[in-house]
């Protein structure tokens, strides 16, 4: 049996709390039925409510993924580690789920790891202007099929955008409509099959890393969009194993300032110890 000890963020009921943090409709109603919440040594019962602050403690037997994790709150930012399987916006999303949270910038619904969202309009206007002028620096790490050799290099190409298909293209040269792409790749460990990169963004376009790391021949394992199905099937990967572990606001407008050289980060336990 599992113990999670985790702090109540917003006021909800503990069935809301159960599903936002990530467990199943399921597992939800048997922790419920089984009454595996607990607060302040109480066993807690479906129509009760949770408040900011409160410290509960659920027994289960598979701890989830959690939807998302709080790093650092004030009243103008929340800087989060992302969870797969949630948007960041729309229904069901980051911003439902976060009260008061404004999104200035996104991860694709299966990519993990961590983001900074508004709590307030000018935080929002600066965040934006943050991320157009490319203030904020953003270091992911992935698992890719294959044993690439990269140098933390610099490497270009043209990304074409299909909105209908909702994906993107990687070209060698410029195409009709293509934008230019940069993005760094550094292999920090080899396997007998995959390997693991990091990865710097230095332009933030639509499945850029995904799509361009395919391009190259070495698809990160468990995308089922521009990966290879086989592979995942191999390696039992239902999402993209690509996280963004590290966040940096190199440089920020004045009213938030208190942010800037402030660099958050969350590595995943997979790629941890090469980090």
């Amino acid at each position: 049996m599992e113990k999670i000890e985790l702090k109540v963020k917003t006021r909800n009921s503990v069935k809301d709390f159960l599903l936002n943090y990530g467990f199943t409709a399921q597992q939800t109603n048997k922790i419920l039925k089984n009454r595996d919440v607990k607060r302040d040594g109480k066993r807690l019962q479906t129509t009760d409510i949770l408040n900011p602050g409160e410290d509960i403690v659920i027994y289960c037997e598979n701890k989830p993924t959690p939807k998302y994790e709080i790093i650092f709150e004030d009243e103008n930012v929340v800087v989060l580690s992302k969870g797969a399987k949630i948007e960041v916006q729309g229904e069901d999303s980051l911003e439902k789920l976060i009260d008061g949270s404004i999104a200035v910038h996104r991860l694709d619904r299966n990519t993990t790891g961590v983001m900074i969202m508004a709590k307030n309009k000018k935080a929002e206007e600066c965040l934006k202007e943050a991320f157009k002028n490319g203030w904020i620096e953003k270091r992911y790490v992935c698992e890719v099929f294959g044993r690439p050799d990269f140098k933390g290099e610099k490497k270009e190409a043209f990304l074409l955008k299909d909105s209908a298909r909702s994906e993107v293209k990687i070209f060698n040269t410029y195409v009709q409509r293509a934008v230019k792409i940069e993005t760094s790749f550094k292999t920090l460990k080899k396997g007998a099959e995959t390997s693991i990169v990091e990865v710097e963004l230095h332009t933030g376009k639509t499945h850029q890393i995904r799509a361009h790391l395919a391009f190259l021949g070495c698809p990160i394992v468990g995308d089922g969009k521009y990966g290879n199905n086989k592979i995942n099937k191999k390696f039992k990967e239902n999402y993209q194993k690509l996280h963004c572990f590290s966040l940096k606001i190199k440089k920020i407008n004045k009213n938030l300032e208190y942010l800037q050289n402030k660099e958050f980060v969350k590595k995943p336990t997979w790629a941890e110890k090469y980090l």
